[in-house]
C-alpha cells in the first residue's frame, strides 16, 4: 500500500531590507525541518528578499508537486494575512492545490517563547511580582489584530507579572496603545521595580529596531522570537491543522487550522472579530 505524500509546506515571510530578517527566517525553517524530517519545506518572501513566493510555487509545480500548505509567517491576522498572502496565492500555477494555514498567533507556545526570551535576558520567575512587562509588537490598524494583542497582554498578566502593557512600534494605534518608550515610562510611574520589554516580533528589522530604541530606559530587553523551539512547533501545528484536511482543489480549500481555532476558543473566549479594541485595551490591567 502506497504511503500518501504529505503536502509541501511553503513558509511565507514578509521580507526586509535588513539581512538579519531573512537569516532569522531561514534559521527558523531549519529548526522546523529538524523537528519533521522528511517534510518538504520551502521559504518564500513577499517583498525585498528572494526567493519570492511566486518563484517558490512555480519551482514546486515544475518539480511535479501537487499539494501545498502555504503558511504565513505572521503573528496576527492583519493586512498581510488577509490581503497580500491570498493575492499571491491566487497567482500560483493552476496545477497546485494550495491550502492556506492560519497565522502563528495567538498560541500558548508563543507565550512560552516570550518567556524563554525573557529568561535568557535575565528575568527569573521570582521576578514576576515586581516586574512590569511591555509586550511590544510591530503594530497594526486592523481591529482583529489589535484585539488579539490586547487580550494576549491581559492573559499574560494573569500568570503573575506585576503588569503587562501592550505597545506598538508603529505610530497611530486606533486602540490608543503607546509606543514602547511610553509604555516603559508608564510602568515606571506605576512603581514597577523592574521593567522588561518583550518584543512580540519574529525577526529583526526596522520596527524591531524601533522597539529596541524605545527600550533604552527599560531594565531588560529580550530578543525577538526568532527560531525559538516553540515557534517552530507552532509552525508545524498550523501545518498539521490543514494538511490532513480534504482539498477541493484550490484556494477555496483554505480554512482555519484546528490548532488555531482551539486556542482562540479555549484561551480567548471573548469574541475578537468585531470587538472594540479600545475596550479590550482598557481591560488590560496595569496593576
Amino acid at each position: 500500500m502506497r504511503t500518501p505524500v504529505r503536502p509541501a509546506l511553503v513558509v511565507i515571510a514578509h521580507g526586509s531590507r535588513d539581512p538579519r530578517h531573512a537569516a532569522t527566517v531561514l534559521a527558523l525553517v531549519r529548526r522546523v525541518r529538524s523537528l519533521r524530517p522528511g517534510l518538504r519545506v520551502a521559504t518564500g518572501f513577499l517583498d525585498f528578499d528572494v526567493p519570492s513566493v511566486r518563484g517558490v510555487l512555480e519551482s514546486l509545480a515544475a518539480e511535479g508537486v501537487r499539494d501545498v500548505v502555504a503558511l504565513p509567517l505572521l503573528l496576527t491576522r492583519a493586512f498581510h494575512a488577509k490581503a497580500d498572502v491570498p493575492a499571491v496565492l491566487r497567482d500560483a500555477p493552476p496545477r497546485l492545490r494550495i491550502r492556506q494555514a492560519e497565522v502563528l498567533g495567538p498560541s500558548p507556545l508563543l507565550l512560552a517563547a516570550l518567556e524563554r526570551r525573557l529568561r535568557a535576558a535575565g528575568v527569573a520567575r521570582a521576578d514576576r511580582p515586581s516586574t512590569g512587562v511591555v509586550l511590544a509588537s510591530a503594530g497594526s490598524t486592523d481591529p482583529e489584530a489589535i484585539a488579539v494583542i490586547a487580550d494576549i497582554a491581559r492573559k499574560w498578566r494573569q500568570t503573575g507579572w506585576l503588569a503587562v502593557r501592550p505597545a506598538f512600534a508603529s505610530a497611530g494605534s486606533p486602540a490608543g496603545f503607546p509606543r514602547t518608550e511610553e509604555a516603559v515610562r508608564e510602568l515606571r510611574s506605576l512603581g514597577c521595580d523592574r521593567v522588561a520589554v518583550a518584543p512580540y516580533v519574529l525577526a529583526p528589522g526596522f520596527l524591531p529596531d524601533r522597539i529596541a530604541r524605545g527600550a533604552r530606559d527599560a531594565d531588560v530587553l529580550a530578543d525577538v522570537l526568532g527560531a525559538a523551539p516553540e515557534v517552530a512547533r507552532v509552525v508545524l501545528e498550523r501545518y498539521d491543522g490543514v494538511s490532513d484536511g480534504v482539498s477541493d482543489g484550490g484556494i477555496g480549500a483554505c480554512r482555519r487550522s484546528a490548532a488555531g481555532a482551539l486556542w482562540l476558543g479555549a484561551q480567548f473566549p471573548a469574541p475578537l472579530r468585531g470587538a472594540d479594541p479600545a475596550r479590550l485595551a482598557s481591560q488590560t490591567p496595569l496593576r
